[in-house]
């Protein structure tokens, strides 16, 4: 039967927002499961496990249900009963229920639904994390999920994965965006008839709820929430384009209101609809950090770049100063050199050096840090060493009109010797000297993820000293544009790597995630393609293989396999 998405989704979140906090529950009316169910946090007893109930009225009744877990899809031998549980309007009829760490065994795999009168949600599937002796973990890590911008082919393809332990999301989950085709992936979404919704930029907490409501609407998302649990934090669009602690690119407070106001609304959204634990006891809400121990065999923490210590990015035309119509350079790095500027700050880089010294006392062989964005020293490519003025009009010549201006003005920018980007770690450079002094005293070489650039990295990560403090691999965007798409013909990717003695490839125009396996004394990154985000039915590939073991002097290069 057709459904009217638009129309269903404008319903739901009316019936939600007109409800009565202390409603009593339903009894007998018909609901629905419309946004699938997903699990995440897993430890070795237990996970956080999530649905959304769609109410059959705009009563605003509470809604009653029981969580089943099961060692088998038929649930003929359920492990685990919860009863009880009840879908709020004052949570927009979502549920989160944690088993508190009892009733189920380490490293096992699990299956589990939801049931509400006479309705059964979907079924899903969760793994424990392991205790003692770990043989390998398998990670899946995605980021950047542009509805608009195409579909997500790439869920549809890691739902279907033998193996997977956890995925491990970077950000970018949502997009705050509108709907009009001059949006951000407004075109493509038109061409596909996957516009945003609501169809303006997102403010108020009925507008962050039916968005979620939205991209949970998808298949392939549901497919790969109910494949296995998901790790998240998020980025900067869960709250608006370039966010920091005060403020934000995409934010006016003249026009949009107070920005803090913005961002608590934006977050209650978000442990609404995601698969998370609520923040420690007597924390904010944006306290996200947090770690997961996988058996002897690694630690995986999870830090926040965005909304706790960020300061605000620098910009070239903002910060550049100009000086007899020539660009200050060293002005402007005296600026982003400043020994204050930091993402992390130093109550969370304690608890991850903490985290990771643990970790190191434990003789765990690795270290995972998942982290939202690119951290390696990238410079952007100086096309006019390699090319000719004739020969960069040319290129230049070669690209859609709309971006030529600011391609040439990049391309200026990049022959004075700085960053590609500086919402990234770039822009941060002392507060990256002092995480690299915190992997050194925690003794540890930890393998970083990244999100954020919409494109593959693999990348030597060194210190100021030109020691090798990591090594990172960047994952590219399941759905969003990348800069290679705009600039191509371009070979954006290969200019970067030639530029870059930090970064040993790049990949700025495939979608799709990386595929982490940790054995012992291997770790395997397997950079999973699919052949197009517009059409199915596609194909999914590995571009390239890339390979980290062990030394004496901690963990090796990434070799290509």
């Amino acid at each position: 039967m057709g459904i009217d998405r638009r129309g269903l989704l404008t319903r739901i979140g009316a019936g939600a927002l007109a409800a009565p906090a202390l409603a009593q529950p339903t009894q007998g009316a018909a609901v629905a499961f419309l946004h699938g169910v997903a699990s995440g946090d897993p430890d070795a007893h237990s996970a956080v496990f999530w649905t959304r109930v769609t109410p059959a009225d705009a009563s605003g009744a509470d809604i009653e249900l029981t969580l089943q877990v099961a060692r088998d899809a038929a649930f003929a031998d359920v492990v685990r009963t919860s009863n009880g549980l009840r879908a709020r309007a004052s949570r927009d009829f979502t549920v989160k229920h944690d088993l508190d760490g009892q009733g189920l065994e380490p490293g096992t795999d699990y299956f589990y639904r939801f049931v509400a009168g006479e309705t059964t949600s979907p079924v899903g599937r969760v793994r424990t994390l392991p205790v003692g002796a770990a043989a390998d973990v398998v990670l899946a890590v995605a980021s950047c999920q542009l509805y608009p911008g195409g579909l997500f082919n790439a869920y549809d393809a890691m739902s279907k994965l033998d193996r997977l332990d956890a995925v491990v999301h970077l950000g970018d989950y949502i997009y705050e965006y509108g709907a009009r085709e001059t949006d951000y992936g407004g075109a493509t979404g038109a061409q596909l008839s996957r516009l945003h919704q609501p169809p303006r930029e997102i403010l108020t907490l009925e507008d962050y709820r039916l968005r979620h409501a939205q991209y949970k609407s998808d298949p392939d998302l549901q497919a790969a929430h109910a494949r296995a649990a998901f790790i998240c934090v998020w980025d900067d669009h869960e709250v608006a384009n370039d966010a920091w602690s005060m403020g934000a690119e995409n934010h006016t407070d003249a026009t949009e209101g107070d920005y803090a106001a913005r961002k608590a609304t934006a977050l209650r959204a978000y442990y609404e609809w995601m698969p998370i634990r609520e923040p420690r006891a007597g924390l904010t809400l944006d306290h996200v950090n947090r770690s997961f121990e996988f058996g002897d065999l690694a630690t995986l923490a999870m830090v926040e770049t965005r909304l706790l210590a960020r300061q605000k990015q620098l910009d070239y035309a903002v910060d550049m100063p100009v000086v007899d119509g020539r660009p200050d350079v060293e002005a402007f790095r005296a600026v982003l050199n400043a020994p204050d500027r930091d993402l992390l700050g130093d109550e969370q880089r304690d608890w991850l050096k903490n985290v990771l010294a643990a970790s190191k006392a434990a003789n765990k062989p690795w270290q995972v840090l998942g982290n939202q964005v690119v951290m390696a020293r990238v410079n952007g490519p100086d096309v006019t060493r390699i090319a000719s003025p004739e020969q960069i009009d040319g290129m230049i010549a070669g690209l859609p009109a709309e971006v030529q201006p600011g391609i040439r003005q990049m391309i200026d920018l990049y022959s004075l010797g700085v960053p590609f980007g500086l919402d990234s770690w770039d822009g941060y450079p002392a507060g990256r000297e002092r995480l690299y002094a915190a992997f050194a005293e925690a003794g540890v070489q930890p393998i970083v993820l990244a999100g954020d650039s919409h494109a593959y990295w693999v990348n030597e990560l060194k210190d100021a000293s030109g020691a090798r403090r990591a090594v990172e691999f960047g994952t590219t965007g399941i759905s969003s544009p990348s800069p290679g798409d705009a600039v191509a013909p371009l070979p954006l990717g290969p200019l970067l790597i030639g530029a870059n003695e930090e970064v040993v490839f790049c990949d700025q125009r495939a979608k799709g995630y990386v595929l982490l396996t940790l054995t012992p004394d291997r770790a395997e990154a397997r950079l999973q393609a699919v052949s197009t985000i517009l059409t199915k039915p596609y194909t999914a590939t590995t571009l390239s293989t890339w390979v980290v073991t062990r030394d004496d002097d901690g963990i090796t290069a990434p070799t290509r396999a």
